[in-house]
């Protein structure tokens, strides 16, 4: 299963650099001809613009993966074991439970847009509302990785508090999370 999920991280992670390689050159490339010789790609806007929807969205099925999306455990930290599955298992219900509806609406933007076209590309703009699609049903799939991992404890105590905190957090509570000895020689410096 490890295997299988890096090979999918590296080829998202492949994806994700591709389309922003893409996107850079098209928009500098875009400026240069504009700015140099009066002229421009006139689909290079579009299709920039359709990278970064997909680059967003791709990118935080990395994110929710790593769980690397801001949460706050401060509850979560200071429960028992068995209280920590239970509110995790309501969590991932709940995300479950939004990854579902925005599957539905998704899915059906997608099929309302089948016909319509891109004014520049031409491309179908079934394929900018079908990231909705792609992205619940990814995170669909790690939601219900977790909660087998929560339910057959497969999952560590660690990793049940895992989340990332945000860097004003983290300096606004630098003391909290130092040991006394660096306490002590911070101390020392101001002193």
């Amino acid at each position: 299963m490890n295997k299988i999920s890096k090979l999918l991280e590296n080829t998202l992670n492949i994806i994700m650099a591709s389309a922003l390689a893409i996107m850079v050159v098209l928009v500098f490339g875009n400026v240069v001809l504009r700015y140099f010789f009066n002229s421009g790609i006139t689909w290079s806007e579009e299709i920039s613009r359709y990278l970064f929807v997909w680059l967003t969205f791709l990118g935080a099925i990395g994110a929710f993966k790593n769980k690397d999306h801001l949460g706050v455990d401060m509850l979560v930290r200071r429960l028992p074991n068995k209280m920590k599955k239970v509110v995790l298992v309501i969590s991932e219900l709940l995300m479950l439970f939004v990854l579902i509806l925005v599957l539905d609406g998704s899915w059906k933007m997608t099929m309302l847009n089948l016909g319509s076209t891109a004014p520049a590309t031409g491309m179908p703009m079934a394929l900018v509302y079908g990231t909705g699609i792609i992205v619940s049903l990814s995170m669909s799939l790690i939601c219900i990785y977790n909660l087998y991992r929560i339910l057959f404890n497969k999952m560590t105590e660690e990793e049940m508090v895992k989340t990332s905190e945000s860097e004003e957090l983290i300096a606004l509570h630098d003391d909290d999370f130092a040991t006394d000895d660096q306490l002590f020689r911070k101390e020392e410096k101001q002193g």
